[in-house]
C-alpha cells in the first residue's frame, strides 16, 4: 500500500473504511480469478506499475493462466489502446514471470531433474540456482522434501540464496520474510512461498510444474 493511502486511512479512518468497504462489496458475486484479471485491467488504465506487479502474480495464484492473463489484457485494447498494453507487456517482461516465457506459455507440465539427495542435507536448506527457468530453496526433513520457488509471491522478485539466514529467507525488495521449513511468510506479507510438489526417483530429486 502507498504512503498516501497509509496516510488517508490515519486522517480519515471513517471515510477509508467506506471506500474499501465498497470496493470489496463490488466484487462478491465474482470469482477470484476474475476479481484478479479485471484489477489487472485497471491497473493498466490507470497506469500503476506497483499494482500491476501486485496483481499480475495474484492473478496467477487465483488461477488464471498466462494466456489468460494475455487475451484478458488484449480484450480490453478498445479501452486501454496500444500504448498502455505495450507498457504494461514491458512491465510483465521486466518482471521475468517463468510461465509468461515464449517457451513455458504453451509447454505441458512435467516433472523436473533438480539434484541428487545425498546433496541435500538433513534439516538444512539447500539453493538450485537455475533449473529449467527456476531457482529453489530445499528444505529436507528426514525423507520429507519440501522444494520451494525463490520468487516472492508478493511480485515475484527474484530472491537470492544470499537472503537466508539460518532458516529465515528474507526478500530484499519489500522485506517479506518466510520460515523455509514450512514456507510460511512470518513478517511484513500474508502469503507463503510458492511449494511445488516433489518425489524421488533412482537418488535424484525432482519437482512437478
Amino acid at each position: 500500500m502507498s504512503n498516501a493511502l497509509n496516510y488517508l486511512i490515519k486522517a480519515r479512518p471513517e471515510a477509508m473504511t467506506a471506500y474499501f468497504t465498497f470496493l470489496k462489496d463490488t466484487g462478491k458475486h465474482l470469482d477470484p480469478k476474475t476479481r484478479s484479471l479485471i484489477s489487472v485491467i485497471t491497473k493498466i488504465d490507470s497506469q500503476t506499475e506497483r499494482g500491476l506487479r501486485q496483481y499480475l502474480p495474484r492473478a496467477l495464484r487465483d488461477g488464471a493462466t498466462p494466456h489468460e492473463v494475455l487475451d484478458a489484457i488484449l480484450m480490453a485494447f478498445p479501452t486501454l489502446g496500444l500504448a498502455k498494453i505495450v507498457w504494461a507487456i514491458d512491465i510483465l517482461l521486466d518482471m521475468d514471470i517463468p510461465e509468461f516465457s515464449l517457451e513455458a506459455l504453451d509447454a505441458e507440465t512435467t516433472w523436473h531433474d533438480l539434484i541428487d539427495i545425498t546433496n541435500v542435507k538433513d534439516s538444512d536448506i539447500t539453493y538450485v540456482e537455475e533449473c529449467d527457468g527456476r531457482s529453489l530453496f530445499i528444505y529436507r526433513s528426514g525423507d520429507d522434501y519440501r522444494v520451494y520457488d525463490s520468487r516472492c509471491p508478493h511480485q515475484v522478485t527474484n530472491i537470492p540464496h544470499l537472503a537466508l539466514a539460518g532458516k529465515r529467507l528474507t526478500c530484499p525488495k519489500h522485506q517479506w520474510a518466510f520460515d523455509v521449513t514450512t514456507g510460511e511468510c512470518v513478517d511484513k506479507g500474508t502469503r507463503p512461498l510458492r511449494q511445488f510438489d516433489s518425489r524421488v526417483r533412482g537418488g535424484r530429486l525432482e519437482a512437478i510444474w
